[in-house]
């Protein structure tokens, strides 16, 4: 593998290693104000939520790499410790691509990108209309982490109050990401999208037990068609299904169709139950998936019975 040492690499390369290999990233949209009343707008990707109680939002606006000068939404907090944070979707990303050209300060970006401010109800800065979801936050602290070009700049920010689309809304209230239809920073000059076919679930495990991946048996955990995904699924069951629940599944055609023609071939017949295995897998069937892993030592312990 390649190896990277920060001390040892530029700091232009190293960030864009950093920026493609940490991705996607959520956007902040960020709306302040200077101490005149000169609205700024600027999207920055170095951003994520970190806790609920308080509800804790972290962004940092950079030093500039080439020149290290810092942007003028760290100069606006430092000012007035208030801002919004807006949330990107597909609807608006080049709108806010727009935003984020260097315009000389006390230009405002709302009118040089096309959005619409309305007026916050706690804090100073103002919201972006288009925004699905907007944010209105106290500044708790700012964080310097240098004084180079590059340094980051913590913006710890508590969310005061919260605005929520219903269009982005499904129906036990909850966002649908379908919905919202949200955008994220990739390296260079990538974005994807965060909704359609590039969405899907993994059910969080939380207290619910589990046998674990080094109780999977070896023939399977070797398998040459199961991948870790795969086998990160199998080992997320609470137990093995019962010989009984293993010997229905027998019953199903295509097993039949896999034991005639592979009687002779033990090799091939476990490839090709590996290969049922992991289309009901796809299908979200992992009790099943494991009735068919098993077939085989069913069949011992049934002839050894």
């Amino acid at each position: 593998m390649l190896r990277i040492d920060p001390k040892e690499t530029t700091t232009a390369k190293l960030h864009a290693f950093v920026l493609g290999s940490i991705a996607p990233r959520p956007i902040a949209f960020a709306s302040t104000i200077d101490k005149n009343g000169v609205p700024n707008l600027s999207p920055f990707s170095f951003f994520n939520a970190f806790g609920a109680n308080p509800a804790t939002l972290i962004f940092s606006p950079a030093r500039r790499v080439r020149d290290n000068t810092i942007k003028h939404t760290l100069e606006n907090v430092y000012d007035i410790k208030e801002v919004v944070i807006n949330v990107v979707n597909y609807e608006m990303v080049h709108q806010m691509s727009l935003s984020s050209v260097e315009f000389p300060k006390g230009v405002n970006e709302f009118e040089k990108s096309g959005f619409t401010p309305i007026a916050s109800e706690i804090v100073k800065p103002f919201r972006v209309k288009e925004s699905p979801v907007q944010m209105e936050c106290k500044v708790v602290e700012v964080k310097e982490m240098g004084h180079e070009g590059g340094a980051a700049n913590l913006i710890i920010c508590e969310i005061l109050l919260m605005h929520v689309s219903e269009n982005v809304l499904d129906a036990s209230g909850r966002i649908d990401p379908h919905k919202i239809d949200l955008v994220a920073r990739m390296g260079n000059d990538y974005y994807c999208r965060a909704s359609g076919s590039a969405i899907f679930e993994v059910p969080k495990p939380n207290t619910k037990p589990a046998i674990g991946y080094d109780a999977i048996p070896d023939r399977i955990r070797l398998s040459k068609v199961l991948t870790g995904n795969d086998l990160g699924q199998l080992g997320h069951v609470e137990m093995l299904p019962s010989w009984d629940e293993v010997s229905l599944i027998r019953k199903d055609g295509r097993m039949q169709e896999v034991f005639e023609r592979f009687q002779l071939d033990e090799e091939s017949m476990e490839y090709h139950l590996h290969l049922l295995a992991k289309e009901f897998l796809e299908e979200g069937r992992v009790m099943d998936s494991w009735k068919v892993l098993l077939l085989p030592d069913f069949h011992e312990w049934e002839q050894k019975e």
